[in-house]
């Protein structure tokens, strides 16, 4: 074998408000919004990776709930496997401290129109996601799609 790379991941956070509304995130180094997460680090658990990335970004203390989906969505001639947790719901009250270096704003947004702001196959996982946490079931994606 000419040369051994591993797979990039990343650990992110479904995180209600108390109307249901769906957490995302405006980055400063990115033209389109996210969820909560970031790349997981070398020796790092994917739910060590989420409490630490919600942590940074969001200056939330989380321990992340239950996995919710795990999508294998290469990019760029990299495998990428990429973990969604249950981030549970935000109080109106929660005190959010976004990490101004990479966060520009968050919003809280209707299910139906998250979608329109995030890359489409960030779009099919928040949506498997959405159904997970309703079902209580977990799901296994490739390229976003059951």
């Amino acid at each position: 074998m000419d040369h051994i790379s591993r797979a990039v991941s990343a650990a992110g956070a479904l995180f209600l408000d108390e109307r249901g509304r769906v957490l995302l995130v405006e980055p400063t180094y990115k033209s389109h919004w996210e969820i909560p997460g970031g790349m997981i680090e070398h020796g790092e658990t994917p739910t060590e990776a989420c409490r630490r990335e919600v942590e940074e970004e969001l200056g939330l203390h989380r321990e992340p709930g239950r996995l919710l989906v795990v999508d294998w969505a290469p990019k760029d001639g990299h495998d990428r496997i990429l973990f969604v947790f249950d981030g549970g719901t935000l109080a109106p009250d929660e005190d959010i401290r976004l990490q101004e270096e990479e966060l520009r704003s968050y919003e809280f947004v209707p299910p139906d129109e998250a979608g329109h702001r995030l890359v489409p196959r960030l779009a099919l996982r928040l949506a498997e996601a959405l159904r997970a946490k309703e079902s209580g079931d977990t799901r296994y994606l490739e390229h976003g799609q059951a």
